[in-house]
């Protein structure tokens, strides 16, 4: 079937077409709670509190606009999201934890998204509570009692919860990860505001460099969808089994590993760590009082705000992280064992540690493919600006790799629903 006569399918399906408007309904929703502000704002100070405030704009990111306009899910599904990595994390500390997720199947995966869901809870209250403090001591809100500080951070917690429950509903009643594409819905609602802007600050003479920027940007979509889609196929024979009179088995098939195992998580980790010393140094610079604190802050400061410093410790470890989380989420041995439990093994290779061993050589080595790949597209936005002096989210980063790895997730299940239909 062609691209158009699958278009016709979709909407002339009924089941399709209904989740597919569940969807759209369901982001509906949630651009308009970001649209809702909590009470008390002072505008001029919080568009001059997030300029130049690398920290929050990335978090902005994730809470889909809501946190620059301080909505009422001004959090996102922020909070979800760090307890979904804290439990993924737990997995590698705890053998329990690992059991739940690993070994018991379905009924293991709900006891383990459960517990990510309660852990949301005590998350959203810390952060909007932190949010609420700072936004206090910048003066962006008024100072709050005691009564409507605790009113607040209700409210927070419980539009990150909301915010939660609907992006389960989207993933059980429409296509995709609801979570994934509540975050690509707030990026995507970004994008006119960000060509507003362009086109205010548009210089007739930077033209050739808008097209080396777009031109760039149509590589890395290209680069991403490729490495996306990029897989090792390890080649797996199962063993012939005869009973009776019947022969099962001998059939040989493939195992395929992806060279980007760990998705845009390495990116967030190594974000989150590079970004944190430079908050708490402007924090010193604003509250200490000894001169050589303050001076010895600035300094530190100034250094990790260095385009070239900041560039190459992103890069670092961002390919780190991606080693890293690659560990913590896919286990060469447990599939060694769960290979030899079926009675497959992979031609060549002794069942066993050989065969670990041998899963996790491959793994290593394409493995760096993906590190280095998610490195260059961390610190390219950084690299453009510092040549082209123009700062585009198009060019790079997480919010592209987020935005390109829903579109193509979504495809895919689409196609499968069509493909479905078509049996």
């Amino acid at each position: 079937m062609d691209f158009f006569g699958k278009i016709k399918m979709v909407f002339q399906d009924k089941g399709l077409r209904g989740r597919l408007l569940f969807i759209l309904g369901a982001l509906l929703i949630s651009r308009l709670l970001a649209a809702i502000p909590i009470p008390g704002i002072d505008t001029s100070r919080l568009n001059s509190f997030f300029a130049g405030n690398d920290v929050l704009n990335f978090l902005n990111v994730f809470s889909g606009g809501g946190l620059s306009k301080l909505s009422i899910v001004m959090l996102g599904v922020g909070p979800f999201v760090t307890s979904s990595i804290i439990m993924q994390l737990l997995t590698m500390m705890s053998s329990k934890v690992k059991e739940m997720y690993q070994e018991e199947g379905e009924i293991g995966r709900r006891k383990f998204t459960q517990i990510s869901r309660l852990l949301t809870v005590p998350i959203a209250l810390a952060q909007g509570f932190g949010f609420l403090i700072l936004l206090e001591k910048s003066g962006v809100i008024p100072t709050l009692s005691g009564i409507d500080m605790i009113i607040n951070i209700l409210i927070i917690t419980a539009g990150s919860i909301l915010l939660m429950w609907i992006g389960e509903l989207m993933t059980e009643f429409g296509i995709g990860n609801g979570t994934s594409l509540l975050i690509f819905a707030g990026i995507v609602s970004r994008i006119p505001t960000a060509i507003s802007q362009m086109s205010a600050s548009f210089d007739i003479s930077q033209i050739p460099m808008y097209l080396l920027v777009v031109v760039i940007s149509l590589i890395v979509i290209y680069g991403i969808v490729f490495i996306s889609e990029a897989e090792r196929p390890i080649p797996v024979t199962y063993a012939k089994r005869i009973t009776g009179s019947k022969t099962s088995g001998g059939v040989s098939t493939y195992i395929p590993l992806r060279l980007n195992q760990a998705g845009v998580i390495p990116i967030i980790f190594a974000m989150s760590i590079l970004l944190f010393p430079q908050m708490i140094f402007k924090y010193i610079i604003q509250i200490a009082t000894n001169p050589t604190l303050k001076t010895v802050a600035s300094s530190l400061n100034i250094f990790f705000a260095n385009a070239w410093v900041n560039g190459s410790l992103y890069f670092i470890l961002v390919v780190l992280f991606t080693y890293f989380y690659t560990a913590v989420t896919f286990d060469p041995e447990q599939m060694s064992k769960n290979l030899q439990q079926s009675g497959a093994f992979i031609p060549g290779v002794r069942p066993g540690t050989s065969t670990s061993e041998y899963v996790a050589n491959i793994l290593t080595r394409i493995t760096l493919v993906g590190a280095l790949f998610l490195g260059v597209i961390a610190v390219l936005p950084i690299a453009i600006q510092s040549i082209t002096g123009i700062s585009s989210i198009a060019v790079g980063g997480t919010a592209l790799l987020i935005v390109v790895s829903v579109i193509i997730d979504l495809i895919k299940k689409v196609q499968a629903q069509i493909t479905m239909r078509e049996y």
